[in-house]
């Protein structure tokens, strides 16, 4: 199965990536760097890929999914709410793409500030 890492310092994120064109994309696009953004529970940074919309698209996740947020081109990866979830659901602004699932708890993502340098790479 492939897997791409997301690292922020000592933060490091193994992503299994799911049967999706956009795991694909991001996977060839693989090594990038950008810069955390954080909206609530929510860490978000741009890609060098853009990406349709898949037929699940979808804005609510379960704990541990990786999306692909699509109005703005970033990977989006929710550890608690955000300024829209109702209670403790995990809601992000608009409808993404689930590209993978996290192996390690996506809480460790709480460590990221904005501005932090984040790398994708394949693992």
């Amino acid at each position: 199965m492939a897997m791409l890492k997301i690292i922020s310092g000592k933060v490091v994120l193994d992503v299994e990536l799911l049967d999706t064109k956009t795991a694909e994309t991001l996977y060839a696009a693989a090594p990038f760097e950008a810069r955390a953004n954080t909206w609530g529970d929510e860490v978000y940074f741009d890609t060098p890929v853009e990406a349709a919309a898949d037929p699940d698209a979808r804005d609510v996740l379960e704990p541990g999914e990786v999306a692909f947020w699509l109005a703005g081109s970033c990977i989006a990866i929710p550890y608690g709410p955000t300024p829209v979830s109702h209670g403790d659901e995990l809601r992000l602004a608009s409808a993404a793409n689930v590209w993978g699932r996290a192996v390690q708890d996506v809480r460790i993502l709480a460590k990221v500030r904005p501005g932090d340098k984040i790398r994708v790479e394949k693992a």
